[in-house]
């Protein structure tokens, strides 16, 4: 009764070293070798152990992975409408305080954000229209966008 534990061992050292790296990879093969380690408690010979790892790793890697890939694709690059920190970069803004690369805030969407310059030689006044490069925590980078002069605050690209 030894491989059993020995391919649960793998399994969870696999599952752990999952969180660490993050690529589901050690995911696919840590549930591989816990499956396996059912076949061995139900007698498999060491070959077909070894047979079961193989099948059950290549089965999750060609099937589950393609899927979670598509679920872990950005809105923008399925197609999808997107939201949160997605929905605000890149959309217009209006600047409500004076902004510059130590505070200011803007207006997004109807939503006072804390704002700071993403070019430290830009300097944005009240009234001025900007557009969100990216979000650093609750704090919007923004950028001077002549294209977004005179349009909606609520006009994304």
């Amino acid at each position: 009764m030894v491989e059993p534990l020995l391919w649960i061992v793998l399994g969870v050292v696999l599952l752990v070293a999952e969180v660490f790296t993050t690529t589901l990879i050690l995911l696919m093969f840590g549930v591989a070798a816990l499956v396996t380690a059912g076949a061995a408690a139900l007698g498999a010979p060491p070959l077909a152990q070894v047979l079961v790892f193989a099948l059950v790793s290549a089965l999750s890697v060609v099937a589950v992975r393609p899927v979670i890939r598509r679920h872990r694709r950005s809105a923008l690059e399925s197609g999808e409408r997107p939201f949160g920190v997605e929905a605000i970069e890149g959309s217009d803004a209006l600047v409500l305080e004076q902004v510059d690369t130590a505070h200011g805030s803007v207006k997004i969407e109807g939503e006072v954000w804390s704002a700071r310059s993403y070019d430290a030689g830009q300097v944005f006044l009240p009234g001025e229209r900007v557009r969100v490069i990216e979000l650093k925590g609750v704090t919007a980078m923004v950028w001077r966008d002549d294209s977004s002069t005179g349009a909606s605050s609520d006009t994304k690209r």
